[in-house]
């Protein structure tokens, strides 16, 4: 079981997202602890005005509401409505919120089984509970003791992964149609806007490209630009818009332009840490004599890095971004240093090559067939490598033969020498 832990200051946006859902017929509302009536025979007012009533009491209290989820391995689908009850009131005496009004709902809108609780922090006399490291202490504490009680997966158990799955995310793919749009790019802004680091739009967006999700402000000329407004929208297998585009003020921890450009300035410093081991990787993988780029992506990919290439509208690439899904961590080539740019790349796989190509014994690649590799990632002409004789071994020869035939004799063995006679003078 994993628990995840977030406060915010309105407890309207809360409960309206989990009622929403209940409306979608995705979710339903199993318990309502510490209210007057049961959860079926109250009304979205009654249960707002009982939140509200209490918040009363505390006014200073900025940060008040509390959602919190609690998300169980994909093979426990199967737990009873009882049994969640029984964990999310076992859960929430344990974090010290037993006495508090809080409800729980059930989702179905994603891929493993996972319930919301909706709470509040001021307490009946006014008081406020203090959550600072609730998630590392009295959470972690109790998500241990229910995973043991109520035999569940543990937490660090989901978390091994085989070596060939990649990506850590637990978010699946986005595909238009099959699912709740709104629900499932909430799934993938869940589990990247708060975990990676990016520091750019285009940085976030290699990072939400690989689950079909894009954030867009639109085109310079448009309304929600000037704006300075955002919005989210799915893609297509060949990452194109597709269906209608939701506005990041609709979703229900609204991720905004405001929001994101505060995350940018965070990450910044945050992700510097990596930037070495990410370097290393990278260099690690040259190392091996990797001579083209597919080889070289293939081989990233093992680490759990994902090269995501920067192309225009024509199709031609100007640069390369990584994303380092051990680290959490979003990189442009050029942030790392001019080795690890686009072209840099490019070069140092040339190099690699020309240095295999000079063992033919040893290199299965024809210079041809890595030219045409290269250019299927459309490098720039200005780029694009010479004309390469294919037949090395007598390029070699040319280069190496002597200039002279083999019988030039220099001119002090082709001709006698002349001396000079020595003029004798006699004494008289």
């Amino acid at each position: 079981m994993v628990a995840v832990i977030k406060t915010g200051s309105s407890i309207h946006r809360i409960l309206n997202y989990n009622e929403n859902k209940v409306k979608e017929k995705v979710a339903t509302c199993i318990a309502a602890r510490n209210f007057p009536l049961e959860p079926e025979q109250l009304t979205l007012n009654q249960k707002l005005n009982r939140f509200l009533h209490q918040l009363q009491l505390n006014k200073n209290v900025t940060r008040n509401s509390v959602h919190i989820s609690l998300n169980f391995h994909p093979s426990e689908s199967n737990l009873s409505t009882e049994k969640l009850q029984a964990i999310a009131t076992t859960y929430m005496e344990g974090i010290g919120f037993g006495k508090q009004p809080y409800l729980v709902y059930q989702h179905q809108d994603a891929g493993h089984p996972h319930i919301h609780i909706v709470s509040i922090k001021v307490q009946p006399d006014g008081s406020r509970i203090d959550m600072n490291n609730i998630g590392r202490n009295q959470s972690e504490k109790i998500r241990q003791e229910i995973e043991k009680s109520f035999k569940l997966v543990s937490a660090k158990q989901s978390h091994e992964k085989p070596v060939h799955q990649l990506r850590p995310i637990p978010a699946t793919k986005v595909s238009y149609g099959k699912a709740a749009t709104k629900a499932a790019i909430q799934s993938v802004l869940d589990n990247v806007l708060q975990q990676y680091r990016y520091t750019s739009l285009p940085e976030l967006n290699a990072v939400l490209n690989l689950y079909n999700v894009s954030a867009s402000r639109g085109t310079p000329n448009s309304r929600t630009f000037q704006t300075k407004g955002l919005f989210y929208q799915v893609l297509d297998e060949q990452k194109q818009p597709i269906g209608v585009p939701i506005k990041a003020s609709l979703f229900y921890n609204k991720p905004t332009l405001k929001f994101l450009e505060n995350q940018f300035q965070k990450n910044e410093s945050l992700r510097k840490a990596h930037a070495a081991y990410l370097k290393a990787t990278i260099d690690e993988v040259l190392s091996k004599s990797m001579d083209s780029f597919t080889s070289l992506t293939e081989a990233l990919a093992r680490k759990q890095v994902d090269v995501v290439l920067r192309q225009n509208k024509t199709g031609q690439t100007y640069g390369i971004t990584f994303v380092d899904h051990r680290n959490k961590c979003v990189f442009n080539g050029s942030d790392l240093g001019k080795k690890y740019t686009y072209r840099g790349l490019i070069n140092r796989l040339t190099t690699n090559f020309l240095r295999k190509a000079k063992r033919p014994e040893k290199s299965t690649v024809s210079i041809r067939q890595y030219q045409a590799e290269r250019w299927t990632v459309s490098l720039p002409a200005e780029n694009k490598p010479s004309q390469l004789d294919t037949n090395l071994s007598s390029v070699l020869n040319t280069i190496i033969q002597p200039t002279q035939s083999a019988d030039y004799l220099p001119n002090s063995l082709r001709y006698p020498s002349r001396r000079r006679k020595k003029r004798v003078t006699r004494k008289l």
